[in-house]
């Protein structure tokens, strides 16, 4: 899908604050209000817009602690990627992980209320999931930049 100016400021809109009304997001974008949701609902059936959420502070909900893991994998045992996305689609811990190259064969971000709980997920579940090889973890100390959005990519990209 093409986007042009108005749908990115409607995007952008949004990103800001989920739960504009669409008078509201009208006014900011120049739009009638029936144009507006016309262009909205376009977004959202084209897939652009995946949904509404709420943002929860973790250190607010009792998370301690928040981790990047590398994972190996012994290719040798035999269904070893499976298992392992199987395996992560179980533990509410993972909050995103990634298939990457180099060294290791995943990137998890974990979050734990604590060092004990960390610990026990590592443990109990990461290190007995077949085919585990190595894990590498880097506790994060401090948050710099968070969840950056697709769209300041884009904007980026119009520079070039």
């Amino acid at each position: 899908m093409n986007l042009d100016p108005t749908d990115l400021r409607i995007l952008t809109c949004l990103q800001e604050n989920g739960r504009i009304s669409n008078q509201d997001l009208a006014d900011r974008v120049a739009l009638s209000p029936s144009a507006c949701l016309r262009r909205v609902r376009l977004l959202e059936e084209a897939g652009v817009i995946g949904g509404y959420r709420a943002w929860f502070d973790a250190e607010r909900l009792g998370l301690e602690l928040e981790a990047i893991v590398q994972v190996s994998m012994r290719h040798d045992v035999e269904g070893w990627h499976d298992t392992f996305i199987e395996a992560v689609q179980s533990w509410p811990e993972v909050l995103s992980a990634y298939i990457i190259t180099g060294d290791s064969n995943y990137i998890l971000r974990v979050q734990a209320r604590n060092l004990k709980h960390y610990s026990d997920f590592i443990v109990n579940r990461l290190y007995r999931t077949k085919g585990v090889m190595d894990i590498r973890s880097n506790i994060v100390l401090q948050r710099i930049k968070v969840d950056s959005s697709p769209l300041a990519v884009l904007k980026a990209g119009e520079a070039d």
